[in-house]
């Protein structure tokens, strides 16, 4: 057993030990698995994009006793050598260099397609794995605009497949018991939540028209994106930043905080939706918002409100990232990692449950892979034995819209409009309406 992996058992008998579990922790002694399910159990499993989350994913999933990668898909043909070389030692077996993912969705053997690819080809990759009969585990957020998904949930039901996104914090322990609790009552009724993230972002400078290098497929990597020129601050992710590929801050980090918020407040659809932000730290071709903050309003008298602070990374809360609840009788805060603390009205401190498990919020790539497991195994079981998903494409699909139609207050001018409570589409702002879909290249429009 190698180093890494050594690291991965350490820190999964850690989450055990943190909370009770029936059977074993996903990524434990994973030879008295294979001895148990034999290698023609293992799901069969592709991953898409692995330069950098894409790669955490696959060794996450290499790790899983349950699973083998066979296709490793990138249209870079180093982050895809580079990702085969860290999953074969690990499990044992060479997955194909397959760099164009529509290939890997011809392999019959292919049970399931893991999305670490940017954000526009969140859904397009989706529904052609549906399509193809693939189950998939897709990254948050889950599409690059609302329409894509609806056109997700659609496929996801219309082909029979498990679709999961990649808001993990569902799956891990002591957050699913914090909002058990505010469910049970522990603060009364909660009426008011707020998340943020924040960090202190470089400029991304002003970029330069360059060649397109011989490893990138760059044609295949914009996809179904309106075609630009290649610049040499793009890739591998600035694209973040970018409306034409990226999706901001909001969604790159936000998503995880509304989906907890939602979540715990019990909402679906807002009824009112207002947001302001902008570029304002660095003059440079980043174009979505370095500083925002979104409000939701909902039909059950609840409200909600993000905050996203790229550039400046003071903490609230004394965490980069988190959630709070305010209640009728108190309040409950969950930071960054598996842990949570309940307050009564006056401040003072009634429980604290502490997490056992290493985790960096701000680590782009793998803040929590022991406990993200836990996430992937819930996949696994959706696939196999028909265990309802903890962030099924239906439910991951409101908290992305949530974040969606923030970054769309902000496009149409720093505004407030109306939605449908019933399934989120706005009402009344012509010009907001208009981003509830994109422009597609020819040829690339997903359909379900």
């Amino acid at each position: 057993m190698d180093n890494s992996r050594r690291r991965f058992v350490k820190n999964s008998v850690k989450a055990a030990t943190a909370v009770s579990i029936g059977g074993v922790l996903p990524g434990f002694s994973a030879k008295s698995y294979a001895a148990i399910r034999g290698a023609n159990e293992r799901i069969k499993v592709g991953i898409m994009g692995v330069n950098a989350r894409g790669l955490a994913l696959a060794k996450n999933f290499a790790n899983q006793s349950n699973c083998e990668i066979i296709h490793i898909c990138d249209v870079d043909t180093r982050a895809m050598d580079k990702c085969i070389a860290a999953v074969e030692p690990i499990q044992h077996t060479r997955p194909a260099a397959t760099g164009d993912f529509r290939k890997a969705l011809e392999d019959k053997s292919l049970e399931a397609l893991v999305i670490a690819a940017p954000d526009h080809w969140h859904a397009p990759a989706t529904i052609l794995a549906c399509k193809a009969g693939k189950h998939v585990y897709v990254e948050k957020p889950c599409s690059h605009n609302p329409h894509e998904g609806e056109l997700m949930v659609a496929a996801s039901r219309k082909y029979d497949r498990k679709v999961q996104m990649g808001a993990q914090r569902r799956s891990w322990p002591n957050i699913v018991a914090a909002i058990n609790e505010l469910k049970a009552g522990v603060i009364g009724r909660p009426y008011f939540a707020k998340g943020w993230y924040t960090n202190n972002r470089p400029s991304i400078g002003i970029g330069k028209k360059e060649e397109v290098p011989s490893w990138l497929n760059f044609e295949l990597w914009q996809g179904p994106a309106p075609r630009e020129a290649y610049r040499d601050n793009i890739l591998h992710y600035n694209w973040h930043w970018f409306w034409n590929w990226g999706t901001g801050e909001a969604l790159n980090n936000g998503t995880h905080m509304v989906d907890l918020m939602r979540w715990g407040l019990g909402v679906d659809y807002p009824v009112s939706v207002r947001s302001g932000g902008g570029r304002y730290r660095y003059k440079d071709d980043w174009e979505t918002p370095d500083t925002q903050v979104v409000t939701w309003e909902f039909p059950n008298h609840t409200f909600m409100e993000w905050e996203g602070r790229s550039c400046n990374g003071h903490y609230i809360e004394g965490s980069s990232v988190g959630v709070s609840f305010y209640g009728e009788t108190g309040t409950l805060v969950i930071t960054g990692g598996n842990d949570y603390k309940i307050y009564d009205l006056k401040n003072k401190l009634v429980k604290e449950v502490k997490n056992e498990v290493a985790i960096d919020a701000r680590n782009t790539v793998s803040p929590s892979q022991a406990l993200d497991a836990l996430h992937i195994q819930n996949f696994f079981d959706g696939i196999r034995k028909g265990t309802p998903l903890n962030v099924d494409i239906a439910e991951g699909y409101k908290s992305t819209l949530l974040c969606q139609l923030g970054n769309i207050a902000v496009r149409a001018g720093n505004t407030s409009f109306r939605t449908n409570g019933n399934n989120g589409h706005i009402t009344d702002h012509a010009e907001a309406e208009k981003l509830w879909s994109r422009t597609y290249e020819p040829g690339w429009e997903p359909t379900v």
